[in-house]
């Protein structure tokens, strides 16, 4: 019996489609930039664009999920912060909406990740690093479009992210996998911290997914569908 076929939006380097390969899925990514690193099947093409071309010719139903990380810097609590405060950046497009509908057109089930802040995404499951003792927090919500399942427990934290904050050093358990300078990780510790090994690219793994929570994801969807597929899509 064939593997089920997911297809991954937005999939940068592909921390999202390991774990999702780890659960049991045949995967395909999407991506506007070029991923020489990315381990699986692969298309470079705007995510929104290549979607539509699937609903248009029908290619969607290849699929047995749809998988979608889009640009979370339009409403990520970080970005909100200091970056807003101070001025950086530039402005970033929101493409839920755009992203959802689309999704909703193909009538597959489907996940949309974000990080915390005010990104119009429902929060049906949030993972964090702890849950699955990996050396970062990295908090992530999910949306489940057309499938459900339980909510995990959410693991109290051992301790701080090591860094500095405010003028004042502290040590701790995690990593900060994000930005640089005020005692950031490194690209090895961040490999480590989320298990990650086949891209050492400070870009891709500031932006990565750790493998763990998709792979929990994909179990679950797994587990609640699994009688419905047959040929590598929803029967």
């Amino acid at each position: 019996m064939a593997r089920p076929l997911l297809l991954d939006l937005f999939c940068c380097a592909g921390g999202a489609s390991a774990g999702y390969a780890a659960a049991g899925f045949d995967v395909i990514g999407v991506d506007i930039a070029d991923r020489p690193r990315y381990p699986f099947g692969f298309v470079r093409n705007d995510a929104l664009t290549y979607l539509d071309i699937l609903i248009t010719g029908g290619g969607y139903r290849a699929f047995t999920l749809i998988s979608a990380s889009p640009p979370c810097q339009a409403d990520c609590a970080l970005t909100q912060g200091t970056n807003q405060a101070m001025g950086w950046g530039r402005e970033h497009p929101q493409l839920i909406p755009a992203l959802r509908a689309r999704l909703e057109r193909t009538g597959l089930p489907y996940v949309i990740e974000q990080p915390n802040g005010t990104a119009p995404v429902r929060k049906d499951i949030t993972l964090c690093g702890e849950m699955f003792g990996l050396g970062v927090i990295r908090h992530r919500n999910f949306e489940l479009g057309g499938w459900t399942t339980g909510r995990p427990v959410h693991v109290k934290h051992r301790g701080r992210v090591r860094g500095w904050r405010h003028g004042v050093y502290y040590d701790g358990p995690y990593v900060a996998a994000y930005g640089a300078g005020g005692g950031k990780a490194t690209e090895a510790e961040m490999q480590t911290a989320m298990r990650i090994g086949w891209t050492d690219v400070r870009e891709e793994l500031t932006e990565a997914i750790p493998p763990a929570y998709t792979e929990w994801l994909g179990r679950a969807f797994l587990a609640a569908n699994g009688r419905a597929i047959k040929l590598g899509r929803a029967a």
